[in-house]
């Protein structure tokens, strides 16, 4: 039989293993009733963007909440912004729901492909989603491409089944639009699948770019819930389960402290530096100021800010998608507006460059549909009226030193005025423009007498007295 020490070890172990099981729930639901972090994406997803909210996921988890809510209203943005987004969701080890609010608000384009990839999708009333179809960088505007044929599957026979016409084939004249389509519908497909959504109308919407409103997101099972405002969102969802990581989880969010992460000093620089004009700006910046260090050197204030500004431009050069024909036209107006100011082009080369500037700043940045990246027109206006001011003043400048008369040289020395510094008749010694010259004067000089020179010859200068005139300049 066991004896009392071992009836002891196991009843002591039982008890552990009891205390395990009674509280690990408890625990659980612990953490679940954790703090609610709350992300603002509001604006174009942008590189700017995309970087707040990976770091928000970021700090959510370091800090233990219990679920990370990213309200959202997006018109769309940039590809490789929206995809760094939904990495961070899908790796996520708090639950993110992506919430588009307020009324009025919408998750269109790349905001579709987020709320999809969400580990919860939820809409305010009066909120839309969609048109998620991929436009081509630099053709806004473009119609969606078709897809090719053969390329049938679950969601085409869901939406047969809803008496939808087959779609046709994607035209072989546009081999890389329906090469975009087609890929952008596979990730939306599959962002469908992994949360249990509607897949057949995420594909319809990349597709044929169509939308939805809250209800009826909410009755076709594209999103999940709709909720008039956070408190209620939260209160909605507490108990539901979702999968974080393939592990499954049950929230509980109703009466849940909420934390909101508002944008740092480093994304609001990201934003900053990330708009195009100001790129713009600060690269003309860096080149004149780099242009004036080499013509002046020593002064050392113009090369630094032209330095600092010409790397913060290619630093935000790489977080946009740039057109490099844009920033060789730019580039090359440049130069010709300053060769403006040294070959005597009669303001040919100038307003060549400032049409070249003006083009440039138009293409420089592929916009997409949703304007992310287009240049305003106003600001393009002032480039061009800036460019071909400063052409105009440096053809006035150059005409205004052409009529001046020449100061240096010999022809600077014919009508110079100076004294005599000695008694003579006809060869003596003056002093013109602070030097001594040997000079003749038929007519004779006194000591301090004042003169006028008429001619040079070799190191002799013929002088005249400044009473009898003489040749002016």
């Amino acid at each position: 039989m066991p004896s009392t020490r071992s009836w002891f070890f196991v009843t002591l172990i039982a008890a552990a293993l009891a205390a395990i099981a009674i509280t690990a729930p408890w625990s659980v639901a612990a953490e679940q009733r954790g703090k609610v972090v709350v992300l603002t994406l509001d604006g174009a997803v942008s590189p700017a963007t995309a970087d707040y909210v990976v770091r928000g996921i970021h700090q959510a988890a370091e800090r233990g909440a219990a679920m990370v809510v990213l309200r959202m209203d997006t018109p769309g943005g940039l590809d490789t912004a929206m995809r760094s987004i939904i990495k961070e969701i899908l790796a996520s080890p708090v639950p993110v729901a992506t919430y588009v609010a307020p009324s009025g608000a919408r998750a269109a384009s790349a905001g579709t492909y987020i709320l999809y990839a969400s580990h919860i999708a939820a809409m305010a009333p009066g909120t839309n989603l969609g048109a998620a179809t991929p436009v081509a960088i630099g053709i806004p505007g473009a119609a969606p491409a078709k897809p090719v044929a053969g390329d049938e599957d679950e969601s085409d026979a869901q939406a047969g089944s809803l008496g939808k016409e087959k779609k046709p084939a994607a035209s072989a004249a546009d081999p890389m639009k329906a090469k975009m389509v087609n890929d952008a519908a596979a990730y939306i497909r599959g962002l469908a699948q992994l949360r249990g959504r509607n897949s057949a109308w995420a594909e319809q919407a990349v597709r044929e770019a169509v939308s939805l409103s809250a209800e009826e997101a909410v009755a076709r099972k594209v999103v999940d819930v709709m909720a008039q405002d956070l408190p209620s969102l939260l209160a909605s969802l507490d108990g539901r389960k979702v999968s974080v990581q393939g592990v499954g989880r049950t929230l509980a969010t109703a009466g849940a402290e909420t934390v909101a992460l508002d944008p740092d000093w480093r994304s609001n620089l990201l934003a900053v530096i990330a708009n195009p004009g100001m790129a713009l700006i600060l690269m003309m910046i860096g080149i004149y100021g780099l242009i004036f260090e080499f013509y002046s050197p020593g002064l050392a204030g113009p090369g630094i800010i032209g330095a600092i500004c010409l790397l913060l431009a290619a630093y935000a050069f790489q977080l946009m998608p740039v057109n490099y024909a844009g920033l060789g036209l730019i580039l090359l107006g440049v130069a010709f507006v300053i060769a403006e100011a040294f070959v005597p082009s009669f303001g040919i080369l100038g307003l060549g460059g400032a049409a070249a500037l003006t083009m440039g700043a138009v293409i420089l940045f592929d916009g997409d549909a949703s304007g992310t990246y287009a240049m305003p027109l106003p600001f393009v206006v002032t480039i061009g009226a800036v460019s071909s001011a400063l052409v105009f003043a440096t053809v006035a400048f150059a005409l205004r030193a052409r009529r001046r008369p020449v100061v240096s040289g010999s022809e600077e020395l014919i009508g110079a005025g100076g004294v005599a510094l000695d008694d003579f008749s006809t060869e003596g010694w003056v002093l013109v423009g602070g030097e001594r010259w040997h000079a003749t004067c038929p007519e004779g000089l006194k000591r301090g007498q004042s003169l006028r020179v008429k001619a040079r010859t070799g190191l002799t200068l013929v002088v005249e007295p400044a009473n009898q005139g003489g040749n002016d300049k």
